[in-house]
C-alpha cells in the first residue's frame, strides 16, 4: 500500500508538508499542495485512520451494543443512529449481548480503543454493572437501561405509562378480560409494561384476575400463546403483547384458527414498529419514536466527547423519558377511517 513516505519522496517534501497539503493546512502553499494532491490521487492514497487517529486521539466512531439485532424495533434503533452519526461524519461498530452477561462484557472489552464513545442497550443489566466496566474516560450513554442512581446520561422510553395508557383504552372500548404476552422476566423494559398493565387493571377493573403468558420479545413466542388462546374454554375479551412482533405472532395463530380480530378477539401491541400498520388488521400500539430515541443518544453522546468531559462519576444524572403515545387502529375493534 501507498504511505505518506511514498507521496513525500515523489513530490521532494517532508512527510509533515504532506500530511499538511492532505489535511488542508494553509501554511502549505497551494501549487505544493496541488502537487503532492495530484501525487495522491494517482498513487490511490487511503489516509491511515489508525495513524490518524494516533494524532488526533480520535477513532470517528461509535461503539453501539444492543441487546440484538435482530427484528423491526433495532432497525429503526440503528437507522435513527446511522442518519445522526453521518452528520457528524461518524462510523458506527455495533455490537449485540444476547441477553448474557459476559456478551456485554466481551463486546464492550473488543470496543475499547476502537471508539470515541458508546451508546448502551442493555435492559438484561443494571447501570452499575455498566459502569464498573466501561473503560475510565470513554463517554457512554444509556438507552433503555435500569437506571437507578446512574451517572451515566439515559434516555429511557416511559414504558410504564404506556402500558397504562392502553390498558385504560382496552377498558374504555368495553373489555375487562384483558390478558397480556409479557416480555424476559429479567428484561428492564419488559418489567415496566408489566407493571403498568397490572396497575392499570387494578385501578380500572379490581375484580379483574391478571392474566400474564411469559415470551420473549418474538414473533415465534407470540405464535405459541396465540396457540393456547385457541385452546381455551373461555378466552380473553383482548390480548396486550408487550412488543407488535409478538401481537404480530399471536394474530397469525388466531387468524389461521379462524378466529377474527377484533371481532373475537381484540389484540394490541407496543412499539409502532412499521409492519404494524401494514398487516390486516392494523395494530393498535403504543408508539416508541424509536429512531428519535438513537438520533437523541447519539446527539448527547457526541457533545460529550467534543466536551471531552463526562459527568463526574460521583453526580447522579436525571434520565431523559420519552414519551409514547396510543396509536389507535382497528385490531382493538375501533372503527377507523
Amino acid at each position: 500500500m501507498t504511505t505518506i513516505r511514498d507521496i513525500a519522496r515523489l513530490a521532494k517534501v517532508s512527510i509533515a508538508t504532506v500530511s499538511r497539503a492532505l489535511n488542508d493546512d494553509i501554511k502549505v502553499r497551494p501549487e505544493t499542495a496541488l502537487k503532492i494532491k495530484n501525487i495522491a490521487a494517482e498513487l490511490r492514497f487511503v489516509p491511515s485512520n489508525a495513524a490518524r487517529s494516533l494524532i488526533t486521539r480520535r477513532t470517528e466512531t461509535i461503539g453501539v451494543l444492543l441487546p440484538d439485532l435482530h427484528g423491526e424495533f433495532f432497525s429503526e434503533l440503528i437507522r435513527g443512529i446511522d442518519q445522526a452519526a453521518r452528520g457528524k461524519a461518524f462510523h458506527l461498530l455495533v455490537s449485540s449481548s444476547h441477553g448474557d452477561v459476559h456478551e456485554a462484557e466481551a463486546a464492550i472489552k473488543a470496543m475499547a480503543g476502537r471508539v470515541d464513545g458508546l451508546l448502551v442497550m442493555s435492559p438484561h443489566l443494571n447501570s452499575e454493572f455498566l459502569t464498573s466496566k466501561l473503560p475510565l474516560g470513554l463517554p457512554a450513554v444509556l438507552m433503555n437501561t435500569r437506571i437507578a442512581d446512574s451517572s451515566l446520561p439515559s434516555f429511557i422510553v416511559d414504558n410504564y405509562g404506556g402500558a397504562y395508557s392502553m390498558v385504560r383504552h382496552l377498558v374504555g372500548q368495553g373489555h375487562k378480560n384483558i390478558a397480556m404476552i409479557a416480555g424476559p422476566e429479567k428484561n428492564f423494559e419488559a418489567q415496566e409494561r408489566l407493571r403498568g398493565y397490572r396497575d392499570a387493571l387494578k385501578d380500572f377493573v379490581p375484580k379483574a384476575k391478571p392474566q400474564v403468558w411469559i415470551g420473549d420479545f418474538t414473533e415465534e413466542s407470540g405464535w405459541k400463546v396465540g396457540a393456547q388462546v385457541i385452546s381455551m374454554r373461555v378466552r380473553p375479551d383482548a390480548i396486550f403483547a408487550a412488543n407488535d412482533m409478538m401481537a404480530i405472532g399471536c394474530l397469525s395463530t388466531l387468524t389461521d384458527a379462524g378466529l377474527k380480530v377484533p371481532n373475537d378477539i381484540a389484540l394490541v401491541g407496543y412499539d409502532d414498529i412499521p409492519t404494524s400498520r401494514f398487516i390486516s388488521p392494523p395494530l393498535t400500539t403504543v408508539r416508541v419514536r424509536i429512531a428519535e430515541m438513537g438520533s437523541l443518544a447519539f446527539q448527547c453522546l457526541v457533545s460529550k466527547i467534543e466536551e471531552q468531559q463526562m459527568t463526574k462519576s460521583d453526580e447522579i444524572v436525571v434520565p431523559h423519558i420519552l414519551r409514547t403515545e396510543l396509536v389507535i387502529r382497528s385490531s382493538c375493534g375501533v372503527k377507523t377511517r
